[in-house]
């Protein structure tokens, strides 16, 4: 599976009929800008620089139950009776009764999670979008530097309470300053590049490689090593194989400035 490139994945979920466009769901347009980047190079010569980041629309809230329900009816490759091992692991979509039903319609409005990054992606091409970047992902919680402090408190305490038996809605937690919901305080989320800087900021423009798919080397110098919040966050990318599912992982879309 390593050698499959990034190209010759996304063209699999092509075929199987995912990238149709449909209308956008609510969205925000976030400005371009800059971010400081928590990982950086082991070479003592070479200077950090900000991230750039473009514009780019990001999904308000991350993407229910009753949405990606929706989809698998819609995709029937993506049922969790028939999709292929290499795309999800055996928790795919545990938490649902069977292929086309929820466990409970509590379940309807709360974050999808047990879905892959393969799932994930391929939801997002049939909305015409994709997953967000790990710079559009990380540019976003950081919100121009807005209230960090209690963000990366708020964070922590997150990551110490246990998974809860039934997620809250995606509606329940407060927007940031850019005006998204759930962040943090919900699930963890998939992003497009989710494991690429892990190989190292060198590699971050070398598109031949996979490593932005699969487990890599291990982490390199942090910028600031006391932001407990931000290393967690890289470290479980790291950790991830794109058709890895876990209780507590969902995602959101994202969609390039027209």
């Amino acid at each position: 599976m390593g050698g499959i490139c990034v190209s010759a994945i996304l063209l699999i979920l092509v075929m199987c009929g995912v990238a149709q466009a449909s209308p956008p769901e609510e969205a925000r347009l976030l400005p371009e800008g800059t971010y400081m980047p928590f990982l950086s190079s082991k070479k003592q010569d070479v200077k950090v620089v900000p991230i750039a980041v473009k514009s780019f629309w990001l999904d308000v809230r991350a993407v229910t139950n009753r949405e990606f329900l929706l989809f698998v009816k819609n995709h029937a490759v993506w049922r969790r009776s028939k999709v292929a091992s290499v795309f999800a692991d055996k928790s795919y979509l545990k938490h649902w009764k069977s292929d086309l039903v929820l466990k409970s319609p509590l379940d309807a409005e709360a974050p999808v999670t047990h879905v892959s990054w393969f799932a994930a992606n391929a939801y997002c091409m049939a909305k015409g979008k994709s997953l967000p970047t790990n710079d559009q992902w990380e540019f976003a919680i950081e919100d121009l530097g807005r209230n960090q402090d209690q963000v990366k408190t708020q964070i922590l305490e997150w990551y110490s309470t246990p998974n809860p038996k039934r997620f809250k809605t995606v509606t329940s937690v407060p927007k940031n300053g850019f005006g998204i919901q759930g962040l943090y305080g919900l699930v963890w989320e998939w992003t497009l590049d989710f494991n690429s800087l892990m190989a190292g900021p060198e590699a971050r423009g070398d598109t031949t490689k996979d490593d932005n798919l699969f487990c890599g080397a291990g982490a390199l110098n942090a910028l600031d090593a006391s932001d407990y919040a931000k290393f967690m966050r890289y470290s479980f990318r790291s950790s991830l194989n794109a058709s890895y599912t876990t209780a507590n992982l969902g995602f959101r879309c994202a969609g390039e400035k027209k």
